[in-house]
């Protein structure tokens, strides 16, 4: 799609223009840039008039609307025409106009541009997209790139890389970074991101770990064509796999240990079918069995079968249609022989660890939890190691609180509580209800003594056994410890 000295010198013309998701958002303002998000574009349009390069750019691409000829080569200078015979510009003899979308995007400490599909419709236009259709910067991708663990790693790789984001962010932190998909058009645009934005990305063709075969790495992402239809009519690449209920999932599941280096992560996005007289943890708890892998699920979303049809219906821009009814009918009666109940949507993080027996935790967590998520996931896996110690090690930890709050009930005049309940300010804001020794426990956490010494102390305080509160108390420190009230790390 473009060469390496073109991208270049698009990228330093971007920068002149100062084409950032921060400038742009300035040049709109919030309303119209909250309007831009619902796909209405006359309120941007009215706040780009003044003719400058970012005002240009912001119609040409955010906007999709031809900007007058002379101003696309004074934005892009030298590189309109190039850019035409690339494929990602048109001129008339007037006007350019994009035929992709060059987006700003970035994180807290980089500015990027995400080369993708145009957004389809805007200001009420046909939503209806070809089934090679390369999406951009989704709420999904979003997600996946605040759950990503960001430690420095030798190799990665972003499977189903569609136009490369999740290939930015790795590119921060991994030494070598690969991406793979099936889809032509996704390829050259993620190469395209990819050059633009001056990283190295190996991108291949091909589908799940076929590009691969014979590698491993340290970290795997993907957000994969998870929806879950009966595979009539035309597949959408990058929303459909072709593969029978969430078969693509279980497979990603089953597969991706093979391809891991030894500490290695898997982190995925998925969704999995409810079915009639199995809970879905079960079900999947099936998958992560011979893995060989630390998992921790989190289903964020229970969805309805009429509303997950309805969500994707539209998605495909078939809403409104001839073909509606048919397609809507056609769905649920095919849920119905599946004996699908429902649909989940979630997270899915594992890690190699070939340990004997490995711990898989699976929650229903539909609250609210703070992104970037990463940071928890971590600080479970330490959590895990450090549980997996023998009472004396527990019991010899010196630990710190993570950022909590306790709150306490009782009756007017009583001397002690009737409930104590510590509860997390930060990360997945859990709360628990805890013991007048727990709560001491944790209290008293601040680095200094150990969790034994702790438990002496509360047992004299209390008039009770030392030796039996340890033995009581270990595996509550380990629950503390999983669930992120209490941390081994003392900085």
């Amino acid at each position: 799609m473009i060469d390496d000295r073109t991208a270049a010198e698009l990228r330093d013309a971007l920068l002149e223009a100062d084409f950032t998701p921060q400038s742009v958002g300035e040049l709109l303002g919030t309303p119209a840039h909250r309007a831009l998000l619902r796909n209405e574009t006359t309120p941007a349009l009215r706040a780009t008039g003044d003719g400058s390069a970012l005002s240009t750019l912001t119609r040409l691409f955010s906007l999709q609307r031809p900007v007058d000829a002379t101003a696309a080569d004074h934005a892009l200078p030298g590189l309109v025409d190039r850019l035409c015979l690339a494929g990602m510009l048109e001129r008339t003899v007037s006007e350019v106009r994009a035929r992709v979308d060059v987006r700003p995007y970035g994180d807290e400490e980089h500015d990027w541009w995400v080369v993708c599909d145009l957004t389809p419709g805007l200001d009420g236009a046909d939503r209806a997209v070809p089934t090679d259709h390369v999406l951009g910067i989704s709420e999904a991708s979003m997600t996946l790139a605040q759950l990503t663990i960001r430690d420095s790693v030798d190799s990665a790789l972003d499977l189903g890389a569609g136009c490369g984001v999740q290939s930015l962010h790795l590119g921060t932190h991994a030494g070598r970074v690969v991406g793979t998909d099936v889809n032509q058009r996704a390829l050259s645009m993620a190469r395209a991101t990819a050059r633009i934005n001056g990283i190295e990305v190996d991108v291949r063709d091909g589908s799940l770990f076929t590009p691969v075969e014979g590698e491993q790495f340290d970290l795997i992402v993907t957000n994969p064509p998870f929806v879950i239809s009966p595979g009539t009519g035309e597949r959408l690449v990058y929303r459909d796999s072709g593969m029978p209920g969430d078969e693509l999932v279980r497979r990603l599941v089953t597969d991706a240990p093979a391809y891991l280096r030894p500490g290695g992560w898997l982190q995925l996005l998925g969704n999995w079918a409810h079915r009639g007289g199995r809970s879905w943890d079960d079900r999947l708890e099936e998958w992560l069995d011979d893995t060989g892998c630390d998992a921790w699920v989190l289903q964020r979303e229970v969805v309805d079968l009429p509303t997950y049809v309805e969500l994707w219906l539209a998605d495909a821009g078939l809403h409104g249609t001839p073909q509606y009814r048919e397609r809507y009918d056609t769905w649920l009666s095919w849920f119905d022989d599946e004996g699908i109940e429902a649909v989940g949507f979630g997270w899915m993080c594992l890690q190699r660890t070939d340990r004997d027996q490995p711990v898989v935790r699976l929650e229903d967590w539909p609250a609210a939890i703070e992104q970037p998520v990463a940071p928890q996931v971590s600080a479970w896996s330490r959590a895990v190691d450090e549980s997996a110690a023998p009472d004396d090690e527990v019991l010899g930890m010196r630990l710190r609180q993570r950022e909590l709050v306790q709150e306490q009930q009782s009756a007017p005049g009583a001397d002690d509580p009737e409930r104590i309940v510590v509860r997390q300010l930060h990360g997945f804001r859990r709360a628990r209800q805890v013991d007048t020794v727990t709560a001491g426990l944790i209290g008293a956490c601040d680095g200094e003594l150990s969790v034994g010494q702790i438990l002496d102390a509360l047992a004299q305080i209390l008039d009770r056994d030392s030796v039996e509160l340890r033995a009581a108390y270990a595996d509550d420190v380990r629950s503390l410890l999983m669930d992120g009230y209490l941390t081994a790390d003392l900085r």
